[in-house]
């Protein structure tokens, strides 16, 4: 094993650390409400097909990067996401454990491909073309994934605020991918709006929005209830 390898290894497991922060906020996000019992599962599941998709997304990655405005969909796809993580509010009980669990999942599965592009993109350079050390560098990152999530899942159980935190974050990448092309980026400018403040406001009016969202829907759900 050459150093040139170990070094370009040490490299991705950086790379995988650095980036693997939003994507384990999101599988703790989207596992938050299941019971404890079945939280590994829907980790474990989620985040091993996430990866298979991941590694899918790394063969393509160059012509999928050359799509114009697919950064920009991708981030909006990952607003959306982070709202609902935020407004989905408990299921009724009629319906079963194994339907939370599946949707936990999808949600896993859909915002680590949305997300991945910028680590695809490090571990492709990182890796020089190296196959070998990219697949290497996507099983790397399974358990930094898995462990950083279920250290925000406790810290979210013992702190609520931290949901919100989470989620302001997802947001802000989500801002980044959008503000990625360069025509959108130019037209926010002409607007006379700088990137951080255009990344505040993004992230302000989505908390903002979806705490409304909630405080609505719990008085409907009171009402409906006394009812």
């Amino acid at each position: 094993m050459s150093s040139e390898f170990v070094l370009s290894l040490l490299t991705i497991i950086g790379i995988d650390i650095i980036l693997g922060g939003d994507n384990a906020i999101v599988v703790a996000l989207a596992c938050r409400k299941l019971p404890p019992h079945l939280r590994n599962k829907a980790i474990v599941a989620g985040i091993l097909l996430a990866i298979i998709a991941r590694a899918l997304l790394t063969i393509v990655a160059v012509k999928l990067l050359a799509i114009p405005y697919l950064m920009t969909i991708g981030g909006i796809l990952l607003l959306w996401i982070a709202f609902r993580l935020l407004t989905n509010s408990e299921e009724e009980h009629s319906i079963s454990s194994e339907a939370k669990v599946s949707d936990a999942i999808k949600t896993i599965v859909v915002a680590d491909v949305v997300m991945g592009f910028d680590n695809v993109l490090a571990v492709a350079g990182a890796s020089q073309g190296n196959i070998v050390l990219v697949f290497l560098g996507l099983l790397i990152s399974i358990p930094i994934i898995i462990w950083g999530s279920k250290i925000i899942l406790y810290l979210m159980n013992k702190f609520s605020f931290i949901i919100y935190i989470g989620s302001g974050i997802l947001v802000y990448t989500s801002g980044r991918m959008i503000l990625h092309e360069p025509k959108v980026m130019e037209i926010v400018s002409d607007i006379g709006i700088n990137s951080t403040l255009f990344l505040m406001i993004l992230v302000l009016i989505v908390l903002f929005g979806s705490w409304v969202f909630n405080q609505v829907k719990g008085i409907q759900w009171f009402h409906t209830y006394r009812n």
